[in-house]
Formats: C-alpha cells, sequence, structure tokens
C-alpha cells in the first residue's frame, strides 16, 4: 500500500521514517520535509471554520507523477504522513483516513510505553511491525 510512513514531532523534527525500499529513503526523506510547509499551512487556524478544526485528516498535500503525499495532524500538532503509489487508484479518500486511524492507533500505542522519553525518536518492535502491516511488507 504505502511506499513510506513518516511521523514528524511538534516540533517539526522526524520521530520515524520507514520507507519500503531503503534504497530510496533519501527521496522520500526530502518528500517528506517538503509536506511540512504544505501541513503548516492547512493547519494554519486563521482562515478555517469550527468544523474543520476537529477534523485531523489533511487530505492530499501534493502529488507528482510517481507518489501522492497525504497529511494528518493530531491535537498534540504530531503530524502523520504517507506517500502511496500514483498508480494505486483504488484507494479512496475514506480508505486512506482508515490508515491514519491505524497509525494514530499505533503511534499512541507505542508513546504509553513507560519506557518512551516524549520527544525521542520511536524505537519499538511493535511500532514497526504495525507500521510494516499498514505499509503492507507483512
Amino acid at each position: 500500500m504505502a511506499v513510506c510512513v513518516a511521523v514528524i514531532g511538534k516540533d517539526n523534527s522526524p520521530k520515524y521514517i520507514r520507507c519500503a525500499d531503503e534504497s530510496l529513503a533519501l527521496q522520500f526523506h526530502c518528500k517528506v520535509h517538503t509536506s511540512i510547509d504544505i501541513i503548516e499551512e492547512k493547519l494554519n487556524i486563521g482562515n478555517k471554520t469550527a468544523i474543520d478544526i476537529r477534523d485531523l485528516y489533511l487530505g492530499l498535500l501534493y502529488a507528482t507523477e510517481e507518489y501522492k503525499i497525504y497529511g494528518y495532524a493530531t491535537n498534540t500538532k504530531i503530524k502523520f504522513i504517507i506517500v502511496l503509489q500514483s498508480s494505486n487508484i483504488s484507494l479512496r479518500d475514506n480508505d486512506v483516513k482508515m490508515i491514519f486511524k491505524k497509525l494514530h492507533a499505533a503511534y499512541s500505542n507505542a508513546v504509553c510505553n513507560p519506557f518512551y522519553i516524549p520527544g525521542d525518536e520511536i524505537n519499538s518492535k511493535s511500532f514497526d511491525v504495525s507500521i510494516m502491516e499498514i505499509m503492507g511488507i507483512i
């Protein structure tokens, strides 16, 4: 399904980035970092109504010929970014929302670990397994 999944902290530092093809990891890191500016624009609540503020799903951030990049932001300003292949036209917006909800649940389980230090990178085997399931590797 997804070719890259990233978790970005509230200070815009990467907390977790996993790519399906590690040889293209640098390319995906660049795509993830360029999408942070678009997320910040969408999170600017100066123009939003009260209904839009509650929606955590940011939708399609941008698309290239090869990839579509989607975003999701939590109430605590943690950002999730998923990169999907453009050729995968079978996924609808509701499917992408469900992927983000699974990712958010996996993230919540990882940071609720009493040994996790808030603000650190995520190094959890169970989180890795959840991400690989989301990416379709397992």
